[in-house]
């Protein structure tokens, strides 16, 4: 292991390791569909899934106020949990990645704002998460990403330094949770990205796809395959 490669990777979940968009989408469909409002613009509440439920339910119910995507996001969530694995898949070259990690002796985690009902159960149903080392999701710590607590939390599950850590996102706030807690950070160039450019979030480096994370990491000899 060269002295650049990590001892752990840790993961941001939606849009970073899986791309549970079509689930969330499907989800704010269904509660249009209930409310009895317009279909939403689906491209529009892809771009913010990272930012959350209450983010696309703006998107999704334009013209509804804080009080009332309030009231609507618990049952969002139910339609959610209901469907969210019906679509919802690893990225492309994702299995790989994890499988070299392994190979290489490197430790693997996942840091995620989503709480842990929603998301223990999409790791047992999708079953690739076998191998994973640490799982701090959003309610775990009385804070969240940003808040740089809950990576750090990771690195003491998964007993390795901050410093010998990296961590990967798709979200400004990943970054910024990242720079908060010491660790070197990637840009999952692949995930949603809330609408913004990456480029200007102040990443160690931004990737395009998976393929590019071995390299990244130091644990390919340099190679990126496509």
């Amino acid at each position: 292991m060269s002295p650049a490669t990590p001892r752990a990777v840790f993961f941001d979940l939606d849009g970073t390791l899986v791309d549970s968009a079509p689930d969330l989408i499907a989800a704010v469909q269904g509660l249009c569909g209930e409310l009895g409002a317009p279909p939403p613009d689906m491209q529009a509440v892809r771009k913010v899934v990272s930012a959350g439920g209450r983010a696309m339910l703006h998107k999704g119910l334009p013209g509804a106020d804080d009080a009332m995507i309030d009231q609507w996001l618990p049952r969002f969530l139910d339609l959610y949990a209901a469907q969210m694995t019906v679509h919802t898949r690893l990225y492309d070259g994702m299995t790989e990645v994890l499988d070299l990690l392994h190979e290489h002796g490197i430790a693997w985690g996942i840091v995620t704002n989503k709480p842990g009902w929603l998301a223990r159960p999409m790791l047992a149903r999708m079953e690739f998460s076998v191998r994973c080392t640490a799982l701090v999701t959003g309610d775990c710590l009385p804070v969240r990403k940003p808040d740089p607590a809950p990576l750090l939390r990771a690195c003491e599950l998964a007993k390795v330094d901050a410093a010998h850590s990296v961590f990967v996102g798709d979200d400004l706030r990943d970054v910024q949770t990242g720079h908060a807690a010491g660790i070197r950070t990637l840009v999952a160039g692949w995930g949603y990205l809330d609408g913004d450019d990456p480029h200007t979030w102040g990443a160690d480096r931004v990737l395009d796809r998976p393929c590019a994370l071995p390299s990244a990491l130091g644990i390919d000899g340099g190679r990126e395959q496509g």
